[in-house]
Formats: C-alpha cells, structure tokens, sequence
C-alpha cells in the first residue's frame, strides 16, 4: 500500500474548485450515506459469515477480525450499524447491531480496561439512544460501574493501561494515563444523566481537571501519557506511546483531547472546557504541518513530511467533534469542516465501491512504533466518520 502524498498543484487548484462549486448541504450528506451503507454491507457479509466483528485489512489483505477475548475496537462495528438504522430507519441495520455487540456483552465486567466507554457507549449506547431499550441501559451501568473502579483519588485520573503485562510491563509505568481515555468520560456522563447518580460525573469531570492541567503544553499539543505515582498522585514522566517521540503531537491524540472536551462542554456547560476544546481545534486546524487536504500525518511533528503516513482516523475523529464544537462555540469552523468533509469523501480516501474488503475509509494509521495497522482501513475511523455525517446533517438542518 502507498502512503498519501503532498497534493499537487493541480490537484490543490481542483480541490479548490470542488469545494466552491459543490455544496456540502444535506443533499450531499445523504449521498455520501447512501455511498457508505452500499460499501458497507459488503462488510456486513463477510461478518455475518463468520460473526466476526471486522477491525482493520492485514498486511496480506485480509480482512483482520477483532479479538474475541477482548479488543478496545469490538464497539465500533456494532455502532456503525447503529449509525445506518439512525440513517436509514431500517430494521435490518438495527439486528445487525443488536447481533454483533451481544457477542462482546460479557465484558461488560472487565475491571482491567479502561476502553469500556469506547466500547459499549458506541454499541449498547447508541442503541439505548435510539431504542430506548432498558436492556442496553442495564448493560452501559454495569459497564461504568466496572469503569469507575480504575479512579484513583489520589490521582484524580482513571487508569488506563495495567502495568504488570505485554508491552506496557516494559515500560516503568505506575499509573499510566492516555490522553485516549477522554473518550470514556461521555459513557460517565451519560450514566450520571440517566440513573440520577452523580458518582459517574464526578470521576469523569476529575479527570477531565487532572487531565486539562497536567496533559497540554503551551501551545495546545497534548503529551500521548503522563504516568504518575499512586500513592500520591505526582507525575512520573510525560511520553509517548503511539507519538512519533514523548515531545511531538501525536495526531490522534490530539482529536481525542478535542472530542473528550468537547462532549466535557456538552454534559457540564463548564466554559474551561470549551475554551480547551477550542484551543486544540485552533491547534489542529492552523498547524502549520497539516497538508492542505486537512488530512494529518500520523505525528505533527514526524520527521520526513511529505512521505509520512497520513491517518483518516485522527481527520475522522476531529472531525465529528468540530461539527458538534461547531454548535458552542462563537468561532468559525465551518470552511474547515467542508474541507475534510469534500477530502475524506474523495476518491484518495474514500473506497471504490468494491475494494477495501468492504471498509469505508482508506489510509489510516493504528500504531506505527508498533508497526501495526499502517495505512489500512479501521473500524473506528469509518465509525467517527459515518458520526460526522450524521451530525453535520443535523447541523445543516437545525440552521435551516
């Protein structure tokens, strides 16, 4: 597979051209829907036939199926299918939700993983959303109630990786804590706004405090981990576990900041976190390392531009959370979201109707210091990505 160049001139000019002469309105939104759905029940057949849940192409081009035992992207097929019923209004996408994320409702005990809000708030919760089913409600509070027992107060964090096994035993580590683990805090609001019980919002907006003071640099980037000391709460060291190094911006780290501040806005209203979310959108957006396409390199700061990876996943991310950012915020976002919008449904990222095993999205980047899942679709971009077009949709309309 061939990584995704700087744009020519030409290819800018035209880029250029489309957006001035195409509108993003609900017309094309519900195009690029339609264009996904059709691309995604291929996916959906291979699934069925095995009753894998699909998370990426492997290097000899197959598809690679998530890990049964237990995997942080299990969550995103199922959602996915959420997202075409939400669309669609078609009960066939609704059991084919309902199907796959019943085949991972065990976990909702694990108390060694903090992926339990990516997992199940992107499955059991977009279906509770949806259907209002008491059932899924019962499986997203047993979920956070296995989630909140990583908090440590010390700390004021929840813990995101264990130490004492794989790569991450390696490492020194104590209390790790990724700047991925914002993204769990939406499943502990949530919970808080349904049950009536303020103890999932109180660890979520703990977090989000010890993570806003102790995560940003100056400029805004996001360190990927700060790992601290248990028994008192002091930070240990500032790395990288993903990034290109431990001082660099790691690109999808810094679309999980501006997601987890932005939903952080949404349930509380507290304007310290919409000014965070705001900064890192200014971050992104005016990175004088982002090509103009608006797609990332996996690491804003990765040595050998033009010839890095780009990553849709971090684009795909980023791009769900401005569109909602975009409804709080007194700044303007808009030609930026039209961009990304016209660039991911472009023939350089968006699949052929046919290839990419079925996946939506090309050329992403799961890790590349782990050499895993190099440019190759993921689950979780194609997820954010049918997200985006949802509620850019919804934003088109409620303007109108």
């Amino acid at each position: 597979m061939c990584k995704v160049k700087f744009l020519t001139l030409f290819s800018v000019i035209l880029l250029g051209s489309c957006s001035l002469n195409n509108k993003v309105d609900s017309k094309f939104v519900e195009k690029q829907m339609e264009l996904s759905e059709r691309q995604f029940l291929i996916l959906l057949k291979d699934a069925e036939r095995l009753n894998k849940i699909p998370r990426t192409i492997s290097i000899n081009d197959e598809t690679h199926w998530a890990n049964k035992d237990f995997d942080w992207t299990e969550g995103f097929f199922p959602g996915s299918c959420w997202y075409f019923y939400e669309f669609t209004d078609n009960e066939f996408w609704k059991e084919a939700a309902e199907k796959f994320q019943s085949t991972f409702e065990s976990h909702k005990f694990y108390t060694n993983n903090h992926d339990l809000g990516f997992i199940f708030n992107s499955s059991y919760g977009n279906g509770y959303r949806l259907t209002g089913n008491k059932s899924f409600k019962k499986v997203l509070v047993t979920a956070g109630n296995s989630l909140i027992t990583r908090f440590n107060p010390n700390v004021g964090c929840i813990q995101s990786w264990e130490t004492d096994t794989g790569w991450q035993a390696e490492r020194g580590w104590k209390y790790p804590v990724i700047i991925d683990n914002m993204m769990n805090l939406e499943l502990l609001f949530e919970l808080s706004k349904i049950t009536g019980d303020d103890k999932y919002k109180n660890v979520a907006t703990a977090h989000a405090n010890t993570t806003l003071e102790n995560h940003f640099r100056t400029d805004n980037s996001s360190f990927h981990l700060v790992d601290y000391d248990p028994e008192n709460g002091n930070i240990r060291s500032k790395e990288t576990a993903q990034g290109y190094s431990n001082e660099s911006s790691w690109a999808r780290g810094q679309a999980w900041g501006l997601y987890g501040y932005t939903v952080c806005y949404r349930y509380t209203k507290d304007v310290r976190y919409l000014k965070q979310a705001e900064k890192i959108a200014r971050y992104i957006i005016d990175n004088p390392n982002i090509p103009i396409d608006g797609i990332p390199y996996w690491d804003y700061d990765a040595p050998n531009k033009p010839d890095e990876y780009r990553d849709v996943s971090a684009a795909a991310v980023s791009l769900s959370a401005l569109i909602e950012l975009q409804n709080y915020s007194k700044q303007d976002f808009t030609s930026f979201i039209k961009k990304v919008l016209k660039s991911l449904t472009s023939e350089q990222y968006f699949a052929k109707f046919g290839d990419n095993n079925g996946f939506i999205l090309k050329h992403s980047v799961g890790s590349i210091p782990h050499n895993a899942e190099i440019d190759v679709p993921l689950n979780y971009a194609d997820y954010y990505f049918l997200e985006a077009l949802i509620k850019y949709k919804r934003y088109i309309e409620a303007k109108s």
